[in-house]
């Protein structure tokens, strides 16, 4: 590896997490990625060589080990989690502007939803159709008490719930700039459904986990 030949305590971290991808498969491990698959799903950019590769670096680095079924951060690792979240606010107050066409990938985002469920607060199954209109794409989000996934061809159940809208508004719902209601008052969103999947929605999906940072620099 290539120093920068300085002594000091920044270069020493740059060293080690200035690599392309790396802060993100940290970011993904924060948020509760431990396997190498879901990691490899949640930045499909990254090839599984260039993955595997990473994740020893992390490892020599002392930021991650090696479970049984998968990886997870130690605690020098973990601590890692106030530098990643402060460049969430500082991007999202920043350099956060319009999404960008190749920024926008349907089934990261598929993937991305189908992992913030909160199943917890369901009593039943609901198959939830969503259409991309603009790609002519669409996914059924399968949510049940206890488990949540994401199916990419029909999975044959009665659907409960349609929502429909183009991408970037999906984003950008995702990502906190909009709200799910709000968007579907405006008629950006289409969701029709029953009342119980219809309220529910905005309940189960907890959006990304730096959604918060996004509507705290829109707010200022």
């Amino acid at each position: 590896m290539r120093t920068y030949a300085q002594y000091c305590p920044i270069v020493r971290a740059v060293e080690v997490l200035g690599d392309r991808w790396t802060l993100l498969i940290v970011r993904d491990m924060l948020i509760g990625a431990s396997r190498f698959n879901e990691l490899s799903r949640g930045l499909p950019g990254l090839s599984r060589a260039l993955l595997s590769r990473r994740l020893r670096q992390l490892a020599t680095a002392g930021l991650v080990q090696r479970t049984g079924d998968g990886y997870t951060l130690t605690p020098a690792g973990e601590a890692l989690r106030p530098l990643v979240f402060g460049l969430a606010d500082w991007g999202a107050r920043y350099a956060f502007g319009d999404p960008r066409a190749d920024e926008l990938d349907p089934e990261v985002l598929m993937w991305w939803m189908h992992g913030r469920i909160d199943t917890g607060t369901l009593s039943r199954r609901a198959n939830i159709e969503i259409r991309i209109n603009d790609r002519r794409r669409t996914f059924w989000l399968v949510v049940e008490p206890g488990d949540a996934s994401v199916c990419y061809t029909d999975p044959g159940l009665e659907v409960d719930a349609v929502m429909a809208s183009d991408l970037a508004t999906l984003y950008r719902m995702w990502e906190g700039e909009v709200e799910l209601l709000d968007a579907v008052r405006a008629g950006t969103i289409e969701l029709t459904g029953p009342r119980w999947v219809v309220r529910g929605l905005p309940v189960w999906l907890k959006l990304s986990p730096v959604a918060e940072h996004v509507r705290a620099a829109r707010a200022t």
